[in-house]
C-alpha cells in the first residue's frame, strides 16, 4: 500500500505539495558588498522547500561557493541572473530587488 501524503491526500508518488508550494512563494534576490569589496548573491524567501539540495543545485549552476543562513541562500560572487535564471527553470517565481 502506498504512502498518503497528509497535506494534499495523494498517493507520495503523486504528491503536488512541492510543486504547489514553489509557485505560490516570492523569492528576492539582492547583492550586497561585504567585507573586503567581496560581492555575495542572497536568495531570501524560500519555505516548505528542501533549502540545502537547492542551494546545492545553484552553487553548481553558478560554480561558486556559498551556505545558507538563517534561511537564506548566500552564493559567493554577483550571480543575481544567473540564479534567477534557475530558479525560474525550476519553477519559482523570482524577482531581481
Amino acid at each position: 500500500m502506498a504512502e498518503i501524503c497528509p497535506v494534499c491526500g495523494l498517493p507520495k508518488e503523486l504528491c503536488v505539495c512541492e510543486e504547489i508550494a514553489r509557485e505560490q512563494q516570492k523569492i528576492r534576490i539582492y547583492s550586497e558588498r561585504r567585507r573586503y569589496k567581496k560581492m555575495v548573491t542572497i536568495v531570501e524567501g524560500i519555505k516548505d522547500v528542501d533549502i540545502n539540495e537547492l542551494a546545492k543545485k545553484l552553487k553548481m549552476k553558478c560554480a561558486s561557493g556559498g551556505t545558507v543562513k538563517n534561511g537564506n541562500i548566500e552564493l559567493q560572487g554577483d550571480h543575481m541572473k544567473k540564479v534567477k535564471k534557475a530558479l525560474e527553470e525550476i519553477g519559482f517565481d523570482a524577482e531581481i530587488r
